[in-house]
């Protein structure tokens, strides 16, 4: 390569020259390509001018003009004066909820945790009160409330009074017929206060205090009696199957009765209260006796105890004859004290005789 140092100048520098007027070169002065002024066309387009919007938004122009760009939005100045408070939480856009899938995915978690906060009531809940016990007794439909109801009617033709268990435990009452409820109990006892406010108004002697005395009297007395079962049970020593609830449930049949003797006293005066009466009490006594009969369980059924020897030792058929009996006298106790209460907490209904003239 020949390079002249004296020049001082690079051979690729030598070539290069400033260009003159009409090499052609853009913008050199006296180019045709060189660009015109127009004066009726804005350079910077103002806001709410044509040219000045895409697509309905208001833009501003980038630095040379030609093209366009949305304004940059000012910035959240919280730390200087006149700034507005910088939100420096997470903000979830409102179109995402409108997505299908995140929606799915919102209502299973909420189902979730209302799942899981229910069953954490329930638990607490059922350490105070048995609730899981009480859905059983109201497990029923309409056609167990009709055969029980026809049951406790007509009790001299069943059968079978025993009540079936799967896997140790009683089957729901709308599967067994044999086994108590507290619908039937519960729903009378309202019926029957709401006949005794009926009856009392239909006689003149209606006044408002008088609901809270029949349902208050009604209350107590039917607590009073599973309260005295349950000490007798305990003070003679029977074991049996029945719960508290099924005593509850047994002693509330009797509201059935009391309703049905009330209604014929309304049309046969107190002849029908009475014939009502005695049949439904002997119908309930049977009933009550062959149900029980089922769930008490007798002492004396195991077998006579023996000595080292195998002998049988001596009193076991005295035993067995006491578990009998202190047995026959619960249920008989159970079985007719129904009827009496049924009279004492449905007698004063008697709809009074017409005055003589």
């Amino acid at each position: 390569m020949n390079y002249n140092s004296a020049s001082g100048r690079h051979p690729a520098q030598r070539n290069s020259r400033k260009p003159k007027p009409g090499d052609g070169v853009p913008g050199a002065p006296g180019s045709p390509f060189q660009p015109q002024f127009n004066p009726s066309y804005p350079a910077y387009p103002q806001y709410g001018q044509p040219g000045a919007e895409i697509y309905g938004q208001q833009t501003a122009p980038m630095h040379g003009g030609g093209e366009y760009m949305q304004p940059m939005q000012p910035m959240n100045m919280g730390g200087y004066p006149g700034g507005t408070q910088m939100n420096s939480g997470f903000a979830i856009p409102p179109q995402m909820f409108a997505q299908p899938m995140v929606a799915d995915l919102a209502m299973q978690y909420g189902a979730s945790m209302v799942g899981a906060g229910r069953q954490i009531v329930d638990r607490e809940l059922e350490k105070y009160v048995p609730v899981s016990k009480f859905k059983y007794y109201f497990a029923v439909d309409t056609m167990y409330v009709t055969k029980k109801l026809r049951l406790l009617f007509f009790p001299f033709t069943h059968s079978d009074w025993s009540v079936k268990y799967e896997q140790g435990q009683p089957v729901q009452p709308r599967y067994e017929l044999n086994a108590p409820d507290l619908y039937i109990p519960t729903m009378a006892y309202v019926t029957y206060v709401l006949l005794a406010g009926f009856v009392l108004g239909f006689q003149k002697r209606f006044s408002p205090e008088q609901l809270g005395i029949q349902a208050s009297s009604a209350l107590a007395w039917s607590l009073a009696e599973v309260i005295i079962e349950l000490i007798t049970l305990h003070i003679m020593n029977i074991n049996t199957n029945l719960t508290t609830l099924d005593l509850v449930a047994y002693s509330g049949y009797k509201y059935v009765g009391m309703i049905f003797a009330v209604l014929l006293s309304l049309i046969f005066s107190s002849t029908g209260y009475y014939l009502g009466l005695s049949y439904f009490s002997l119908s309930l006594a049977f009933f009550l006796m062959r149900t029980l009969k089922c769930q008490v369980l007798p002492e004396g059924q195991t077998q006579p105890s023996h000595d080292m020897y195998g002998n049988p030792m001596m009193g076991g058929d005295e035993q067995h004859l006491t578990g009998n009996k202190r047995r026959t006298y619960i249920l008989l106790f159970v079985a007719f004290v129904q009827p009496v209460l049924m009279w004492w907490l449905s007698s004063h209904l008697l709809s009074a005789p017409p005055p003589k003239i």
